[in-house]
């Protein structure tokens, strides 16, 4: 399934117009320590293109949360790894991640269009990212080159800064289209700890699309 066709159909929650590149991948998902990781989630997956780079990363026993809003990705993704133990796959909002995966978080991967949010989304999922990570979290996302000089990609930068004790921005990729680079941060500042159902493996088994592996 094209994402270009996906963000042409359904723009508001489809964030990309074309799924990201191999180089852009490996960018997202390098000084995570995904090798060591117990728990994982990614954000915004789409047609699963940084999908494909996180699971070669991940030891047997680890799980892959897979949180995506648009309902005809998630469940193409659903199908796709329905053979994989390691991965789940949720239909819903980022904003609700607390909501979604049992504590701790050992990183977060994001492909979300954070320069397209309005400036409270932006804050709730950033909120929702730290209260599911563990204190030495890492957390990942991209910006595009030609909006980073935005307000909105300004005001997200600064977002970042203020919940994370540790961020640094990666070299151009210029192999992707558009060119983009990616954020990394590390050691969340604040967990808002906000209503939360009683046990992350009842959240995911009522979550939307989702691998047999759930």
């Amino acid at each position: 399934m094209s994402i270009t066709r996906e963000f042409l159909r359904r723009p508001w929650v489809t964030g990309a117009v074309a799924a990201s590149s191999a180089r852009l991948a490996a960018a997202m998902t390098d000084g995570l320590d995904l090798e060591r990781a117990a728990t994982v989630v990614e954000l915004g997956p789409g047609t699963g293109a940084i999908t494909e780079a996180i699971l070669p990363r991940l030891a047997a026993g680890t799980r892959l949360v897979a949180v995506e809003l648009n309902p005809v990705l998630a469940a193409r993704l659903a199908e796709r790894y329905r053979h994989d133990a390691r991965v789940t796959v949720v239909s819903g909002s980022a904003a609700e991640l607390a909501g979604i995966v049992p504590e701790p978080v050992d990183a977060v991967v994001s492909g979300l269009p954070w320069t397209v949010m309005p400036a409270a989304l932006q804050r709730r999922v950033l909120d929702a990212v730290t209260a599911v990570l563990q204190p030495r979290g890492r957390f990942s996302t991209f910006a595009y080159a030609h909006a980073g000089w935005t307000p909105p990609a300004r005001r997200f930068a600064a977002e970042l800064a203020a919940r994370f004790s540790t961020v640094e921005r990666s070299r151009m990729v210029w192999a992707n289209l558009p060119p983009a680079y990616v954020h990394r941060a590390g050691e969340p500042r604040v967990s808002p700890r906000g209503p939360r159902i009683p046990s992350g493996r009842a959240a995911l088994d009522a979550g939307g699309p989702r691998s047999s592996g759930a």
